[in-house]
């Protein structure tokens, strides 16, 4: 079957509510238990943090890539199976993006939403055609998805844009989602 990598976008914050950090242990718990392999932006702050933390504790095979420059603002996670350092935020997104056979999108902040616009644009442009999975924790991609609805409501973008992506409701449903995926 052959390695499976899902490059997760998630805060570096923990979020204002408990059950966002729960997630995100049930999240890298999940995928060290499946064989899933974790690319992540290499900090060990916030649900990045908890996420890493969590798979490599269950055996997963984690790989994380920061900018030089944000290594001691979101300090680096140590002791990860593979650490790759980049020269800017762009060039840390091609690397997520060239090592994910899908993309998981967690709660998070204004970089989350920037790394996800840029994939969700990438496959609106065929530049890929990888999954991408919205985990919709305490409601947290409601306002995501009402934003795309109204880009299409006002003519900003085609209907299709709703193919681009999926909502998923929780961890658990996303863990199933994920070894769909494996398998086709």
């Amino acid at each position: 079957m052959g390695s499976f990598s899902v490059t997760v976008f998630c805060g570096s914050s923990p979020g204002a509510d408990p059950l966002y950090g729960q997630a995100a242990q049930d999240l890298g718990h999940g995928l060290g238990e499946r064989g899933i392999n974790l690319v992540f932006g290499g900090g060990n702050v916030g649900l990045m943090g908890v996420t890493a933390a969590a798979a490599l504790t269950a055996g997963a095979h984690v790989t994380g890539i920061i900018p030089d420059f944000l290594r001691k603002r979101e300090v680096e996670y140590h002791g990860l199976s593979e650490l790759i350092v980049t020269d800017s935020m762009h060039t840390r997104k091609r690397r997520m993006f060239a090592l994910a056979n899908a993309f998981v999108v967690m709660p998070g902040g204004l970089g989350t939403y920037d790394e996800t616009m840029e994939i969700l644009t990438w496959k609106q442009l065929e530049q890929h055609s990888k999954p991408i999975l919205l985990v919709d924790i305490l409601g947290w991609a409601q306002p995501f998805v009402a934003m795309i609805e109204q880009t299409i409501a006002r003519g900003f973008a085609r209907a299709s844009v709703r193919d681009l992506f999926e909502v998923v409701a929780d961890v658990p449903a996303l863990l199933r989602r994920l070894e769909e995926l494996r398998a086709a």
